[in-house]
């Protein structure tokens, strides 16, 4: 047909896309999951492929609730099928697993997710395997009742943890530990923590519901807020400033029970990535001098930023304080805040990877570690002055048993009782020596550990 001479042309038709939509997301996710699981890395650094990425928070999302919930749909999926599980390959592995996640727990339809797994396939370059991805997916989706409840019949499984370490919390905790293994598998809340010298809570909480977004105040942390949903941490206004820093009640622990004071020298060893640093920086600006000492330089650099993005400063030492750094000397700081190196166990919500990172072996590992350092920078405290000894465990064999360890050692060590002024957050445990609280718990915090040392 024709219009004023010219003959009509119909548009090409749109151009299909090589995947079915989701599908590539998927199979992003799953890399990152397979990079976790049998590379070894950290979620943080598998998702660092993701990071240009359109659909990035999506990829996160996938990745990091199937690493949460891994140890109990492995067990689910490995009957459906045909050979031992270990001996697929590594990306089909990861795939089918972490499309069993999007099947359990995801809004989106069994059958649709099935499609996505198997166009994913491609991505995560098994094509070839695309039709036991179908068969083995939609034998899931049909039996997973079943498949799931003969895996929840055990213990480990049902909270998708590693049997070590819920052996251990067992040990540890007795009949507290359902509770802890059930609130490592929570999302965490996103917690800020508002520099009183820049910013109340109160105008913060008026500016952030006249955006039309909820957060409520802590009863017993007048500097901390708790988003209703999580938030890019550029939409916070006052975060360029410094006013506000992401950091969970429990960290937030560490700077109070320090208690720095004016005109103080003050040490932060381990003090990457530096959010801690920062608060003692802010909670005390009149210090003499503020030290921070990491044995990464890498991370080190973030504590830097950290302090550059509040106009704070403080002198960075790249040290291993497994020994005597030659820049320190001893009996010369008034206050020491040791966050030790340690297993996690306390941030597993934020951080579930964790689950499928550490060995038994790695808790005797970081003992051995933490007494070094604990020696050390007790010698670098003054007498009368104070040493924080803090974790993110909840393992004893990290926390009062080092500490207790060091007590019977040295007699110029005490311990110090909890300070009157610093409110006792709800649910803090006394333990044989320090405090802990425990994830989720009557605080709503990660799980931290602290102990209160002084030098004769």
């Amino acid at each position: 047909m024709k219009r004023n001479g010219t003959a009509r042309r119909n548009p090409p038709p749109p151009r299909r896309s090589r995947h079915a939509p989701g599908a590539e997301t998927l199979g992003q996710a799953a890399l990152a999951v397979h990079a976790v699981v049998h590379e070894g890395r950290s979620a943080d650094v598998a998702l660092e492929a993701a990071h240009e990425r359109v659909d990035r928070a999506a990829v996160r999302a996938i990745a990091l609730g199937t690493l949460r919930w891994y140890l109990r749909l492995m067990p689910a999926i490995a009957p459906l099928v045909s050979r031992p599980f270990d001996e697929l390959s590594p990306q089909l592995a990861a795939l089918l697993v972490t499309a069993a996640h999007q099947v359990e727990y995801s809004r989106g339809a069994a059958e649709a997710q099935v499609h996505l797994a198997v166009d994913a396939s491609r991505v995560v370059g098994e094509g070839r395997a695309s039709g036991v991805v179908n068969a083995v997916l939609r034998r899931f989706v049909a039996q997973r009742a079943q498949l799931l409840a003969a895996a929840d019949a055990d213990t480990a499984q049902r909270h998708a943890h590693p049997r070590w370490l819920v052996d251990a919390v067992i040990a540890a905790w007795g009949p507290r530990a359902e509770e802890i293994l059930g609130a490592n598998n929570l999302h965490p809340p996103m917690v800020l923590r508002v520099d009183p010298a820049q910013l109340q809570v109160a105008d913060f909480l008026r500016s952030w519901r006249a955006l039309g977004r909820e957060a409520h105040a802590v009863e017993w942390n007048d500097a901390a807020v708790v988003l209703e949903r999580p938030v890019a941490v550029q939409t916070l206004p006052g975060f360029d400033a410094g006013a506000l820093s992401v950091q969970d009640c429990g960290a937030q622990m560490a700077a109070l029970l320090l208690d720095a004071q004016t005109g103080m020298r003050v040490l932060d060893a381990c003090a990457a990535p530096g959010g801690k640093t920062l608060h003692i920086a802010q909670r005390t600006p009149k210090l003499a001098e503020l030290i921070a000492v990491d044995d990464d330089a890498l991370r080190l650099a973030r504590v830097r930023e950290n302090l550059q993005r509040a106009g704070t400063d403080a002198v960075l030492i790249t040290a291993d304080l497994r020994e005597p750094p030659p820049s320190l000397h001893p009996a010369t700081f008034d206050r020491v805040l040791l966050d030790a190196p340690c297993s996690a166990t306390g941030v597993i919500r934020r951080h579930p990877d964790i689950k499928l990172l550490r060995r038994a072996s790695d808790i005797e590992a970081f003992a051995a570690t933490q007494r070094r350092i604990l020696a050390t920078t007790f010698e670098l405290l003054r007498p009368g002055g104070r040493l924080i000894y803090c974790t993110c465990s909840v393992l004893p064999a990290e926390n009062e048993n080092v500490v207790a360890e060091f007590l019977d050692a040295d007699p110029r060590a005490q311990v110090a009782g909890w300070p009157e002024h610093v409110i006792r957050p709800p649910g803090l445990l006394e333990r044989t020596v320090g405090w802990q609280l425990l994830p989720g718990g009557g605080a709503g915090t990660d799980g931290f550990y602290y102990a209160c040392l002084t030098r004769k």
